[in-house]
C-alpha cells in the first residue's frame, strides 16, 4: 500500500471509530457519563481497546498510531467548535437541564425518561443539605449529569458533584 493511501486510510478508519463512539456514548445518557461504575471505566477501557486495531488497520507502525491520535484530536476540536458554534448540535450532544422537581413534586415522567430512581434522587437531595423531597423547590438534571438543588424557597442553591466510593477508592 501507498504510504499517501496508508495515511488515508488510518484518517477514515479513525473518524469512523470516533464517531461510532461519540453516537454510543451520547445513547448512555447524561446520568451515566457523570456517574460512571467500575463496570462503565472497563466498559470503556475495553471500547478503546478492541477498536484500536479498527482505527489503524494493519499500520502498527508509530507513524499510524500517531496519525490516529491527530485525527482524535482534530475531529474532537472539530465536535467541540461546532457544539460552541451552534446551538442545535449543542442540544443534540449536550441535551437540555430536565427538571426533577418541582416546588416539592417530583417530575414523575422526566426521573423516568431519565432512568433515575427516587433513591437515587434522594440522595442527591440528601447531598445538598434538604431531608425531603417536599423542602425542594427545584431540582435539575443537569447537562453535565449533576443534579442541582434550590431549596428554601429558590433562595438556597447548591450543586455537588456526585462522588461515590467503592472499597476505599473515591471516584
Amino acid at each position: 500500500m501507498e504510504l499517501g493511501s496508508d495515511i488515508l486510510d488510518v484518517v477514515i478508519r479513525t473518524s469512523v471509530v470516533y464517531l461510532l463512539i461519540v453516537i454510543g456514548l451520547l445513547l448512555l445518557g447524561k446520568k451515566e457519563l457523570s456517574q460512571m461504575s467500575v463496570t462503565d471505566l472497563v466498559f470503556i477501557l475495553l471500547i478503546s481497546n478492541s477498536v484500536q486495531n479498527a482505527m489503524v488497520g494493519s499500520n502498527s507502525s508509530l507513524a499510524g498510531g500517531l496519525i490516529a491520535a491527530l485525527v482524535l484530536f482534530v475531529l474532537n476540536y472539530i465536535f467541540r467548535r461546532l457544539n460552541y458554534k451552534f446551538s442545535f448540535v449543542r442540544k443534540v450532544v449536550e441535551g437540555e437541564p430536565v427538571m426533577l422537581v418541582y416546588k416539592g413534586f417530583v417530575k414523575e415522567g422526566n426521573l423516568k425518561k431519565e432512568q433515575i430512581t427516587h433513591e437515587e434522587l434522594l440522595a442527591a437531595v440528601r447531598e445538598h443539605g434538604v431531608e425531603r423531597i417536599e423542602e425542594v423547590s427545584l431540582a435539575m438534571l443537569e447537562i453535565d449529569g449533576n443534579i442541582s438543588v434550590l431549596s428554601d424557597g429558590f433562595k438556597h442553591k447548591t450543586i455537588h458533584k456526585r462522588k461515590k466510593h467503592i472499597k476505599g477508592f473515591l471516584r
